[in-house]
């Protein structure tokens, strides 16, 4: 491990590498320094903490490897929708995050040797334990992230129901086979054997922040790995949460805490986990920026990565395409958890027969719409996730502005009059806008994090593959079309480059059966999560060499 003040090469390398991640605001998360601890929470605030057992009057423990502790830095957890403080949390010092990693590392030793099947049963008993809180931790995520309340629940059932991550594992479990390989060598055998990887750092973004946990951890679980989570700095309170369901399962069965451990912090303590030689694996969700250092860093010691980063994604109407299914398909991909998905729709190519037609259907369901509480069971528009947001937003609406673009609807933040939070809400109105520049400027080639829909018209699909195809993401793709002849062009070869290359389904969202991830700098997941052996085993009374090599005296 690396530790600070350590004079290595390697160690001036990891450290510049730090002050790089610090630089570029690490995790895509806002980070809220030491302020007044004094609460006013309101009725709706108090009464979904207190359904999950998170303290309203002090501060909340941030660090978990076997019991709670936490005594360094104290971070915010601010609400979008009214900019009240939620809570206040104590996060790892670096003492107790270097306490963290050594306890992660002797609980995977115990945890290697648990049967398989057994850690799926006690998989299975995680999903229980969550979906009994499914509705507590959807408004939880509601509340300190801002996605609607269908959103909210949506992403816990994403991590516990049926046909998604723990069913999936606890079945994986007994199924997480090698595989037997012929030998040109008679009485040999060859076995490519699967074991536990080690330990797993989990580096989580504030716009999943249940679900990418969850992907990891059913997986990592499953495999017989221990994993530490580092959450975004702006959602603590739902990591504490889920931590804290896991570990009450956990000790029913006797597995060490940290199995299952958590260090929340800021920028440090994220640098520290990438650095660390403890951690086999690193899986990063974030920036295509921060995800280059990360990379870079896991690489410089031989450590594995996965990184799932940008997704600036696109979707192509054709003239023959269902428009009733198209328009609202593309509705909730622009919006849906007000644009801050990394399979939103950010792009929209739209063939010249039907332009007109679908942009003023769009634009009448854009006008219909409302921003609200998301708490609230009607609302399908809720805040972006903070200030920064914000600014990011209302930035790239400059940028469209400066370039004579044409904003149809949309650019701009709601009155305080207009928005459920008043001044103090994040609230700001989804646009869509037909900009006027080639797709070389960096309208078309920036990932923007916010509500905004680019949109421009093609005149035949190889023109509008081209354009699909001409930005450096690369997670999600869509086609609308009922032309058999289309989709064989869309899948195939000269097709979309995308990692999720969609046909008659938006860009966002996506079934854990598949491989989820992209190509360029958009990213069978359980064969990441675990050490592979190729074994050849001898069991003939005599030991020739491969390929006939003759090496006798």
């Amino acid at each position: 491990m690396v530790t600070p003040g350590h004079q290595t090469r390697q160690g001036r390398n990891l450290q510049a590498s730090r002050s790089q991640i610090g630089a570029s605001n690490m995790f895509l998360s806002r980070r809220v320094l030491q302020r007044a601890t004094t609460r006013n929470l309101s009725t709706r605030a108090a009464n979904v903490l207190s359904a999950l057992d998170i303290s309203t009057t002090s501060h909340v423990q941030g660090v978990y490897d076997g019991e709670w502790k936490g005594t360094g830095d104290v971070i915010s957890s601010v609400c979008p929708t009214t900019g009240e403080l939620l809570a206040t949390v104590k996060t790892a010092s670096p003492e107790e995050l270097h306490a963290a990693l050594s306890k992660t590392r002797e609980a995977y030793v115990y945890f290697r040797n648990v049967p398989a099947p057994r850690r799926g049963e006690i998989l299975r008993q995680v999903r229980e334990a969550l979906a009994a809180k499914r509705a507590e931790l959807g408004a939880l995520i509601s509340l300190e992230m801002g996605k609607i309340r269908t959103e909210g629940v949506g992403e816990v059932q994403e991590f516990v129901d049926m046909n998604v991550q723990c069913d999936y594992a606890v079945g994986l479990s007994r199924m997480m086979n090698g595989r037997v390989v012929a030998s040109e060598r008679p009485g040999h055998s060859i076995l490519e054997v699967p074991n536990p990887l080690g330990v797993v750092g989990v580096l989580s973004a504030f716009n999943f922040p249940v679900a990418v946990y969850g992907w990891n951890l059913a997986l990592s679980f499953a495999a017989g790995n221990a994993t530490l989570w580092k959450p975004a700095p702006s959602t603590p309170l739902c990591s504490i949460a889920v931590t804290n369901i896991v570990s009450k399962v956990l000790e029913r069965n006797g597995i060490p805490g940290a199995v299952a451990g958590l260090v929340t912090g800021g920028q440090d303590v994220g640098a520290a986990i990438v650095e660390s030689r403890d951690v086999d694996l690193v899986s990063f969700t974030g920036s295509e920026h921060v995800g280059r250092i990360v990379g870079k860093t896991v690489q410089s010691r031989f450590g594995k990565v996965i990184l799932e980063l940008g997704g600036n994604n696109a979707a192509i109407v054709m003239p023959d395409a269902d428009l009733e299914m198209a328009v609202p398909s593309v509705f909730f991909g622009a919006i849906g958890t007000a644009g801050q998905r990394c399979t939103s729709t950010r792009r929209l190519y739209l063939h010249r027969e039907i332009a007109d037609t679908f942009l003023d259907r769009l634009q009448k369901a854009y006008s219909a719409l409302k921003p609200g509480d998301p708490l609230d069971e009607g609302t399908l528009l809720g805040p972006v996730h903070s200030a920064s947001a914000v600014k990011v937003y209302e930035k790239a609406v400059q940028d469209l502005k400066d370039t004579e673009s044409e904003i149809l609807i949309g650019g701009s933040r709601y009155s305080a009059a207009d928005a459920p939070g008043g001044s103090n809400g994040y609230f700001v109105q989804p646009t869509i806008a037909l900009p006027s520049v080639g797709h070389s400027e960096s309208v078309w080639q920036t990932e923007t994090f916010a509500p905004i829909l680019n949109c421009r018209v093609f005149d035949d699909l190889d023109e509008a593959i081209l354009w699909n195809n001409a930005v450096p993401q690369g997670l999600s793709s869509s086609l609308w079309t009922r032309d058999l002849r289309n989709v064989g062009k869309w899948i195939g070869p000269c097709g979309s480059d995308a990692g999720i290359v969609n046909v008659n389904v938006g860009t966002s969202g996506a079934e854990i059966g598949a491989a989820f991830g992209g190509n360029k700098s958009g990213g069978d997941a359980w064969k990441q999560y675990v050490r592979w052996s190729a074994c050849t085993v001898n069991f003939s009374d005599a030991a020739p060499l491969a390929q006939g090599v003759d090496f006798s005296a």
